[in-house]
């Protein structure tokens, strides 16, 4: 899912409204159609799916953005790309490309999903929405699930396209109040966790879905290209005003994600990780007679290598930075500051398996010291999800500046 690479070596500020991007830019670099809500508070960008995402802003320190989202609201204009799948045979093409069996994904329903290589490395993954019997909407992460799925689509009945559509994430405690404010009518109900609902906005019938990237109660919205989306985003910003809702970057909100245990395609994950090494190999349905990767699957080793690990005195380092009795040991995939948790937090993938929450590590941090950490389970609280699904209400408290 959608995240920053963490040295922003390519960061491009810029400042034109949607559709205004040179012809051989608009492919490579496109701007969300709500761009210009950002730019009042000189984001600096990077690349994402071919499309521009904003990675640091200046409203916010990260720690400011952490109890925001932890304790109010927040809102973010993601790159996440959603690829339509439509047709009769949509359902069998996607059971094609993904491990875990789509069929199970009802109408007005979310699942998380992923997509292997034949040697069973994972390319990239997302959330399949299920907007009709015969028709899917898979927010992907960094990739290109477009081609991989047409190389599946053989004799198969199914149209797979980019047509334009843009995710915005509304994100914290508070989240369903701004909802509530913004949408013509009842709120949907059910609205469960990973629920999907199309409700008024603004005269425009928008789909919603009960999902995010932080591990907080929160909710998407989708833009459609023949929508009013100039006041759809108007209407949502106008109801979070009440609760001081602003605008927030990829990089504002890194650690409430780690702890949540969301892992960042590219970074956490990538085609030389198996889904047992990522620790999502219970998400793998062998009952399934094919699907790509699934006879390498078959022959892996089925052991997880990514945790969660806790480093006192710094941020570790991203890379080869660990070390277990002074000998390198693994690599820290993300890595961030927890104010909540008042350490540092980071996603980490072992060499091997072996180890288990509360070994302890060592780790090089970013103020070039070497650092005692210890490995802990993912995600770092609230393993039930009661965060997400509201059953948990209590706001932590944000310290006293």
């Amino acid at each position: 899912m959608t995240d920053t690479h963490q040295n922003f070596n390519i960061f491009a500020t810029v400042k034109p409204a949607a559709g205004e991007l040179p012809n051989e830019l608009a492919r490579t670099m496109a701007p969300h159609p709500l761009i210009h809500q950002e730019l009042p508070y000189h984001p600096e960008y990077f690349v994402y799916n071919r499309r521009l995402a904003a990675g640091r802003m200046n409203n916010y320190t990260p720690d400011e953005v952490y109890w925001q989202v932890r304790t109010n609201v927040i809102m973010r204009h993601t790159a996440e790309l959603p690829v339509v799948v439509k047709g009769a045979d949509a359902e069998t093409l996607l059971n094609r490309v993904f491990p875990r069996e789509v069929s199970r994904n009802k109408v007005g329903r979310c699942s998380y999903q992923f997509a292997c290589d034949h040697a069973g490395g994972m390319l990239t993954d997302g959330v399949l929405v299920r907007v009709a019997r015969d028709e899917f909407w898979f927010g992907q992460g960094d990739g290109d699930v477009i081609s991989f799925m047409k190389a599946h689509a053989r004799g198969l009945e199914v149209d797979i396209g980019d047509p334009g559509i843009w995710v915005t994430q509304v994100q914290g405690p508070n989240a369903l109040q701004v909802l509530e404010a913004a949408i013509e009518g009842p709120m949907p109900a059910p609205f469960n966790y990973f629920d999907m609902a199309r409700v008024p906005i603004a005269g425009e019938e928008v789909v919603i879905t009960r999902t995010g990237f932080t591990g907080e109660l929160g909710w998407e919205y989708y833009l459609e290209p023949h929508q009013d989306v100039q006041a759809v985003g108007r209407t949502i910003l106008d109801a979070g005003a009440a609760f001081g809702m602003m605008p927030t970057s990829a990089e504002a909100f890194r650690a409430r994600r780690i702890e949540a245990g969301l892992l960042n395609a590219g970074s956490d994950f990538d085609e030389t990780t198996t889904p047992f090494d990522a620790g999502l190999g219970h998400l793998v349905d062998f009952k399934k007679e094919d699907f790509s990767g699934r006879d390498a699957l078959l022959e892996v080793g089925r052991s997880c290598r990514t945790w969660g690990m806790r480093v006192r005195g710094g941020i570790a380092r991203i890379g080869r930075t660990l070390f277990r009795d002074r000998t390198s040991c693994g690599r820290v995939c993300s890595s961030a500051f927890s104010p909540f948790l008042d350490c540092g937090v980071a996603i980490i993938r072992l060499d091997t398996a072996g180890l288990q929450p509360g070994d302890p590590l060592e780790v090089d941090g970013l103020n070039g010291t070497r650092c005692t950490a210890e490995v802990c389970a993912l995600p770092m609280y609230d393993p039930q999800g009661a965060i997400v699904r509201g059953r948990a209400i209590e706001i932590p408290r944000r310290p006293a500046a």
